[in-house]
């Protein structure tokens, strides 16, 4: 897997997942099917922030990881 997500993006997907998260768990009603479909897009965003790849990104032929000089 080629790093495809740059450090902006990263912190930007992290930030939305625990916000997402702490959404869900404050206020939430629990189990319903809207929670659910909330918290594994938060986990999607906190894993391919975590691993530096979006699938989806590669599709597109987007790359935001800018080379070092």
């Amino acid at each position: 897997m080629k790093k495809n997500v740059g450090n902006l993006d990263k912190l930007i997907r992290l930030i939305l997942a625990v916000v997402i998260f702490l959404f869900i768990y404050k206020g939430g009603e629990g189990n319903t099917t809207m929670d659910i479909v909330w918290l594994i897009i938060a986990f999607i965003l906190a894993l391919t922030s975590l691993l530096n790849y979006c699938p989806i990104y590669s599709l597109l032929g987007i790359n935001t990881n800018k080379p070092k000089k």
